[in-house]
């Protein structure tokens, strides 16, 4: 289906808006399926997620066809434009997991140190002395920012508001403080 001029698109896409049109919404899954799930696999690298990506941009479309506006643009331009900013959450979402689960491969060791177990207890203030002295070698800026979230338990946007410096340098620092550290870990373990 790749011989559908932008009118036929646009007149797919008011069909769907003012008339709930299931044929017309599936001419145009067809259309724009394969082109989202390729941008999808480029973008994101992994299948099941381009998939997730072609189901939620068409669910979109769906729900939201009354907003298409002709006059504005291209069919193309407003199902790519929600394709883009679906794929944009996702890549978020991805980064925000990965960064959580650095922090939890990295940070129960000092978060442990109120165990009952005393034999556990000295090999994991030795662990945790270890860390510390690692986040002594970080640059400054890495230092205080993974100082400020997990040992003083400041929120990101506090820090930021104290280091007086955006959020996004903030979640950076942090990201680049804990794959440090845990490449340290990884290392000096093996």
């Amino acid at each position: 289906m790749t011989d559908v001029t932008k009118e036929e698109l646009a007149e797919l896409l008011l069909r769907v808006a003012e008339q709930r049109d299931r044929v017309a919404f599936e001419r145009l899954f067809r259309f724009f399926g394969p082109k989202i799930r390729s941008y999808g696999t480029k973008h994101l690298r992994a299948d099941g997620q381009a998939m997730e990506l072609v189901q939620e941009t068409m669910l979109v479309v769906w729900r939201k066809a009354h907003l298409y506006n002709a006059e504005k643009g291209a069919a193309t331009t407003w199902v790519f434009t929600i394709m883009r900013n679906i794929s944009f959450d996702m890549l978020r979402k991805v980064q925000s997991n990965r960064e959580d689960n650095f922090s939890d491969e990295i940070w129960p060791i000092l978060e442990s140190g109120q165990q009952d177990n005393e034999t556990d207890s000295g090999a994991q203030h030795m662990m945790d002395q270890e860390l510390l002295s690692f986040i002594d070698e970080l640059p400054e800026v890495q230092q205080q920012v993974v100082r400020g979230v997990y040992l003083k338990q400041l929120t990101h946007q506090e820090l930021s508001d104290q280091l007086n410096v955006p959020l996004g340098t903030v979640k950076s620092r942090l990201r680049l403080g804990l794959e440090k550290l845990r490449n340290h870990l990884e290392v000096n373990n093996d």
